[in-house]
């Protein structure tokens, strides 16, 4: 593990960083809405049209598909250099990250050059379509059937927590095309029109008041064949696709709360003191120091082996099991600290703009957006640590034959 640049590494990031002061003004405030409010979308669309334009977007792909031909550490130096302005960067990343790659690998040449250089600008959003209310964490116990008739497919069932659905364009949509098959052998992979008919979106409130997730419902959905993603009955592969490529953008993006709460303890006062000179806020201080670093240094090593040609391995999963709890924590204590005030959640009167209330009220979604803690800890320790698997007791079992409750995991 490296953490110093090359030469070559060196200059890129200088280039990033000039680009970055003459066209980002550090003092600028975005709207204080997520991923469901109307007005960050605008501004995340308008950031990513001008990053297009200039050749910043998409770092490693190919530049026929909208990309720049970089490598690997180089979108890594630009996510890194991005952070430190006020922009809506990665703001499409499950359509850029999840569904991109999944367009580029299966999809045919004329798709990928009429769809990637529009995901890319964001002209088109997209959305990812795998959870579902019967499967839980479980993703190849979804049921939503598509059944094959001449040279299309119908489509018929429901998704859930489904980010960005409201908005999407294009989505990509894992079905069960033979349930006489193992559960995971039985899946087709496909892409499809958001706005064509018999496709119903329906947002889900949330406790912090947003609605940055969706039902997704189908009925009678067509899709045409040549809108598959990879092999009929292959579909679990195209999800591995799309689920690698998740890891790494959740490893990179995933909040933990801290540099909100160093900011914060640095100038709070307990009982007219500073609250760092209090035991113990400096041990919890010292405690999530130690999480945040080890989250760094975990990233780092990820990153410098896709530096080296490597892919994403299940490693990145650490930065979620570790930061999404660390992010519920932290904004919990932080509400403790603010005493009866942290019970304000209007912007204007309440500390830091409401920030931790809101972290602390979207902290259990957090904690289940792209795997929930047993699954991470799941893929960790078999996948990382080589430990033997959960018993599946159905395994190999055709997945109509499968009791409900009895169908494992992932």
């Amino acid at each position: 593990m490296d953490f110093n640049d090359s030469p070559e590494q060196a200059e890129f990031r200088q280039k990033v960083i000039a680009w970055l002061d003459e066209n980002v003004d550090k003092k600028a405030s975005l709207s204080t809405g997520g991923m469901e409010s109307e007005q960050a979308l605008i501004e995340a669309r308008a950031w990513q049209n001008k990053i297009f334009d200039a050749g910043w977007a998409c770092q490693t792909w190919p530049k026929e598909y909208g990309g720049r031909g970089a490598s690997a550490i180089e979108q890594v130096i630009w996510s890194q250099e991005v952070s430190k302005y006020p922009t809506r960067d990665g703001f499409f990343a499950i359509g850029i990250g999840n569904c991109g790659p999944a367009i580029m690998l299966y999809g045919s040449e004329d798709q990928k050059r009429k769809l990637l250089p529009r995901m890319a600008r964001a002209d088109d959003i997209w959305c990812q379509m795998f959870s579902e209310p019967g499967a839980g964490s479980d993703v190849a116990g979804l049921k939503t059937r598509a059944e094959k008739q001449g040279d299309k497919w119908i489509v018929n069932g429901q998704k859930i927590w489904t980010s960005q659905a409201q908005y999407a364009d294009y989505g990509v949509l894992l079905t069960r095309t033979d349930p006489s098959l193992a559960k995971h052998k039985g899946l087709t992979m496909f892409f499809l029109d958001m706005k064509q008919p018999g496709v119903e979106v329906r947002p889900i409130k949330q406790a912090d008041g947003g609605q940055a997730f969706n039902e997704v419902f189908f009925t009678d959905v067509e899709i045409p064949d040549e809108q598959r993603l990879g092999d009929v009955n292959g579909g679990w592969g195209v999800a591995l696709t799309v689920l690698m490529n998740e890891r790494l953008a959740i490893a990179g993006v995933a909040p933990n709360g801290w540099p909100e709460y160093w900011d914060m303890i640095r100038e709070l006062q307990l009982d007219g003191r500073p609250a760092l000179e209090d035991a113990e806020v400096r041990r919890k201080t010292a405690e999530w120091y130690v999480k945040n670093a080890g989250l760094k240094n975990a990233q780092a090593r990820m990153l410098s082996a896709v530096a080296k040609g490597g892919i994403p391995g299940a490693e990145a999963s650490l930065g979620k099991l570790v930061g999404a709890p660390m992010c519920q924590d932290i904004s919990r204590y932080a509400l403790d600290l603010f005493a009866q005030s942290g019970a304000c959640t209007e912007e204007q009167l309440s500390i830091m703009n409401g920030q931790f209330q809101k972290a602390y009220l979207y902290a259990p979604g957090l904690r289940v957006a792209g795997g929930t803690d047993e699954v991470m800890r799941n893929i960790i320790a078999e996948q990382v640590l080589g430990l033997p698997p959960d018993v599946r007791i159905d395994k190999g079992v055709p997945f109509n034959e499968i009791q409900a409750g009895n169908q494992g995991g992932k």
